[in-house]
């Protein structure tokens, strides 16, 4: 299932994404696409019914997408894990060694906008880039797995994350990563959170950037250096992953800190566009905060 939610920001409905491409309103079944819906077998189940009725024009009501803002496909997220330096040709073009263990980092779940929302540049900030990522949404509780096929069987589905990242605040203002990760509306998500079934094996997903329709990043997830499976049990062991937790998978090779000189930085009046194959794709505007 391709599960959405659309509406000003703040008052989003849950909606579906039919095999047809036809928009179907979920607010008479569900209140929302968050954790508590993802960890409960019986609700998805009755969505699928519901759109098994709607094949045959009964069931769920038609919405009109014209004018309708997609926002985060998923509410009330509890926390956002991210994997840094994850690609083996990410790593190369960075000069770095492949890591041995998994980089963990954060996001703030304040950080999501929807897939087309504004992304603001920070004020002082001269080293903005951009990252395609494939996002996994948990759809079990999971606290110290013991195996990378556990891992997927914890997995509720998969987004498009666009992890943007201010590289002088993350790598050369002191501390962690997390300054040049959280800066506001710098995790835009969606358009559909694809349930696991539909998306099959996550390590087979191209991923692909464009700039002002120049293609900047073209990889795919068999080149991560930690498959979704071993990510998710990793994590684990270090913290439980609940119900509509995410975590961001990390980038492929192509973001502009790994580019020569003059590295092409983001700037206002820049336009992002990006996609994973199956999941969906995205368009941001970039203007000044």
């Amino acid at each position: 299932m391709k599960l959405l939610r659309v509406g000003t920001a703040g008052a989003e409905r849950p909606a579906l994404l039919d095999a047809g491409g036809v928009l179907r309103d979920l607010s008479g079944l569900v209140t929302d696409i968050d954790g508590a819906l993802l960890a409960d077998d019986a609700a998805l189940d009755r969505i699928r019914a519901a759109v098994e009725a709607s094949e045959g024009d009964g069931g769920l009501p038609v919405l009109d997408p014209a004018g309708l803002r997609v926002g985060p496909p998923l509410g009330r997220i509890g926390k956002i894990v991210c994997i840094g330096m994850n690609y083996h040709d990410h790593s190369r073009e960075m000069g770095v060694q492949p890591p041995t263990e998994p980089v963990v980092f954060f996001k703030a779940p304040d950080t999501v906008v929807g897939p087309n929302d504004t992304v603001l540049v920070p004020r002082g900030s001269t080293k903005t880039d951009h990252e395609v990522e494939l996002a996994v949404v948990i759809g079990r509780t999971a606290r110290y797995l013991e195996s990378a096929q556990a891992g997927l069987a914890h997995v509720a589905g998969y987004a498009v994350a666009h992890d943007v990242s201010e590289r002088e605040f993350q790598m050369e203002r002191g501390g962690t990563w997390d300054k040049g990760k959280n800066c506001e509306t710098f995790n835009p998500l969606g358009p559909w959170l694809v349930t696991a079934d539909e998306v099959g094996d996550p390590q087979e997903l191209s991923l692909r950037l464009w700039v002002n329709g120049e293609l900047r990043q073209d990889g795919t997830t068999a080149e991560q250096i930690f498959p979704v499976g071993e990510v998710v049990r990793y994590v684990s062991h270090f913290m439980t992953l609940y119900p509509g937790d995410v975590i961001n998978t990390g980038t492929p090779a192509g973001v502009a800190v790994g580019r020569p000189e003059p590295k092409p930085f983001l700037r206002a009046g820049d336009v992002v566009e990006l996609e994973i194959d199956g999941l969906g794709r995205q368009r941001q505007e970039l203007k000044d905060a």
